[in-house]
């Protein structure tokens, strides 16, 4: 066994065990992509897949941060081990996560079943870390059954989170214009789950309203979409982090969508959620073992060569991206 193998096979039977600080080791081997996160996740990879992985998104100063502070305080309650993967801006020097999330759940970090982890998102588009789904394959198989997937919070680009998560929770600040913004962005659309934070404020009564009435107003147009897919019909509810109003009701919520998911039948195969993850995941490998491998120093010289001609124009990317593909079947044919 090499030593990368042994390393992860230590670090993976301590983690399951409840060594939190093995389990952080893990996680750091994992997002850096090292030989030893690969075999940890190699060996674990089968042991996971029991969790429910709860997508948190929305625009910046939404409250997600909050939203999630307080849901693992209610979970904690009911006696739950909670872990939540806060993905943070990268910083641009040195490419490490901000660790605002965590930040702001100290509260939670004496409690050793609950386990807070920041994750850079290193330029990742969409929200997340390349490295997401990994870390939460992790900590699902180290017995974590509730695992909140925080994004960074950049906008429209936030809807990604629906093709890793279980559960999509758009949350929407009251007086912020996040009513229009969430259509444009088309959080709306892939929400299962709207959370009015702020509930303690003038105004979040009826940013709720609104919501309600603008996903009224679609369901009516549903039947003229023929066989095309129809939007989500997500509901819409209120909360406040700061007094606790209305957590148990979005908790209760999320257990729903959890026990109807435990309740499926094997026969019927794969969920669309956990289709969508397997794309999510498999695709994100390939993109970077390809990139690596192009990377090779067989084929650096044609690898440059093509570049620079897409740069001077004398070659589209399209053509480009073709010859590439190619050329890495040629070294692996020949």
């Amino acid at each position: 066994m090499s030593s990368a193998a042994e390393r992860a096979a230590s670090l993976a039977q301590a983690a399951r065990d409840g060594d939190r600080r093995s389990l952080a080791r893990l996680l750091t081997e994992v997002e850096n992509r090292t030989a030893a996160g690969e075999a940890a996740l190699r060996e674990l990879y089968a042991q996971a897949g029991r969790a429910h992985l709860v997508g948190i998104t929305g625009a910046p100063g939404a409250g997600k941060s909050t939203l999630v502070a307080a849901l693992v305080g209610e979970a904690r309650r009911d006696g739950r081990p909670v872990a939540v993967l806060a993905v943070d801006p990268s910083s641009p020097i040195t490419g490490g996560a901000i660790l605002g999330d965590r930040v702001r759940m100290q509260l939670h970090a004496s409690d050793a079943d609950v386990f807070i982890r920041s994750m850079a998102s290193r330029g990742h588009a969409g929200g997340l870390a390349g490295t997401t789904l990994g870390a939460a394959a992790v900590l699902d198989a180290c017995g974590f059954a509730l695992i909140f997937i925080e994004t960074v919070g950049t906008g429209q680009s936030e809807v990604e989170v629906a093709s890793v998560a279980d559960t999509t929770v758009v949350v929407q600040a009251p007086e912020m214009g996040d009513e229009v913004q969430a259509i444009k962005a088309g959080l709306l659309e892939v929400a299962d789950l709207v959370v009015v934070t702020k509930g303690d404020r003038p105004g979040a009564e009826r940013a709720a309203a609104q919501l309600r009435a603008m996903l009224t107003v679609g369901a009516q147009h549903d039947r003229a979409l023929g066989d095309r897919p129809r939007p989500k019909r997500p509901d819409v509810l209120l909360a406040s982090g700061l007094t606790g109003a209305g957590l148990a009701g979005v908790l209760a919520a999320l257990d729903r969508r959890a026990a109807a998911r435990a309740e499926a039948t094997p026969g019927d195969g794969p969920s669309p959620a956990e289709l969508a993850r397997a794309e999510a995941q498999v695709s994100g490998l390939l993109a970077e073992r390809v990139a690596a491998h192009l990377r090779a120093p067989a084929l650096a010289d044609r690898r440059a060569q093509t570049l620079s001609a897409v740069a001077a124009h004398q070659l589209d990317p399209y053509t480009a991206a073709d010859r590439l593909l190619e050329l890495l079947a040629e070294r692996r044919n020949g």
